[in-house]
């Protein structure tokens, strides 16, 4: 006496992402969800937080989630005003060079070095630059009492008039001519988030040392798997993203302390896209990457995932 069944068909992630693309839906990430289904006190709470989003047992969930949305509309590059956030500290040889090699963009590029207490007369060679190239939008602002770099990329955004932000690093390893391709990924829709990849070029010789390569690696998986969208380079300073959506970021900035950056735009469901490019070998002055500190760092920030983002 039972009704017939329709025949039944079963779809992968995969088979669903691509179904969403044809419909013209950008896929932000997918993941698995619920291991036990009934309420058992501390025990639904311990398999659906934790263990359901362990690397083997996240398989056994019984619910498949993809986040995705209509696809963007490209924008017009030349629509788009640009501002390039530079922080320097003791960077006093490359100044010259950081604004000879970026290349106009958009409508309109403003280039901000954010000076970092400098002892080798870094803040000097800006304001000597400034005077040298009336033609190119050259700023200083100052970091003061402020430490480190994320310190200085926010002043260097507050500072900020474009309708892109972009950061490069002082030090030139990554070559500022590459910014345009972060520019057109971005202003394409392909990516809203966008970052450089270091792992993907061979690489100079000095350009970065053996035991960063490994931590780095090692880093790309966990922030892959906590945040459920592909990290192939943790610590590659240039970043591109739209003013709105950092204004977005930095409002929930309580939240997330001085992480806000990468797991701001995660939360937000940015989609996020790597841009490989060449790293160089550093022409002048030292590195400022502290293996200990840096790597303490990424410690605690994928602690802090693990509690604010991953285990919720």
């Amino acid at each position: 006496m039972k009704r017939s069944q329709p025949d039944q068909n079963w779809l992968s992630l995969a088979d669903l992402q691509n179904l969403l693309s044809l419909a013209g839906f950008q896929t932000i990430s997918m993941g698995y969800k619920v291991l036990l289904p009934v309420r058992v006190p501390l025990l639904s709470s311990l398999c659906n937080r934790a263990l359901a989003n362990l690397p083997l047992l996240r398989k056994l969930c019984l619910v498949e989630t993809i986040i995705a949305r209509p696809a963007p509309v490209p924008v017009p590059e030349e629509t788009l005003s640009v501002s390039v956030v530079v922080p320097a500290r003791n960077e006093r040889g490359n100044v010259e060079n950081a604004v000879r090699r970026i290349p106009p963009m958009g409508r309109h590029t403003e280039i901000i070095f954010v000076e970092g207490n400098s002892r080798d007369g870094t803040a000097e060679e800006i304001e000597r630059v400034i005077t040298a190239f009336p033609d190119r939008d050259v700023k200083i602002v100052r970091q003061e009492r402020g430490i480190g770099k994320g310190d200085a990329v926010r002043k260097g955004f507050a500072a900020a008039t474009g309708d892109v932000l972009m950061i490069l690093d002082a030090d030139l390893t990554v070559p500022p001519e590459e910014l345009p391709t972060f520019l057109k990924a971005l202003c394409s829709g392909r990516g809203e988030f966008v970052h450089g990849s270091r792992l993907v070029y061979p690489m100079e010789k000095q350009a970065m040392r053996f035991l960063n390569t490994l931590g780095n690696k090692f880093f790309s998986l966990a922030f892959t798997w906590l945040l459920d969208q592909r990290f192939k380079d943790t610590l590659c300073g240039t970043k591109v993203l739209y003013r709105r959506d950092y204004e977005r970021i930095a409002a929930g900035r309580c939240y997330f302390g001085d992480f806000d950056l990468i797991f701001g735009a995660t939360k937000l469901d940015l989609k996020i896209l790597e841009i490989p490019i060449r790293y160089r070998e550093r022409t002048y002055g030292t590195t400022q990457i502290s293996r200990s500190r840096h790597g303490w760092l990424l410690l605690r920030m994928c602690l802090f995932a693990l509690r604010r983002i991953k285990f919720v």
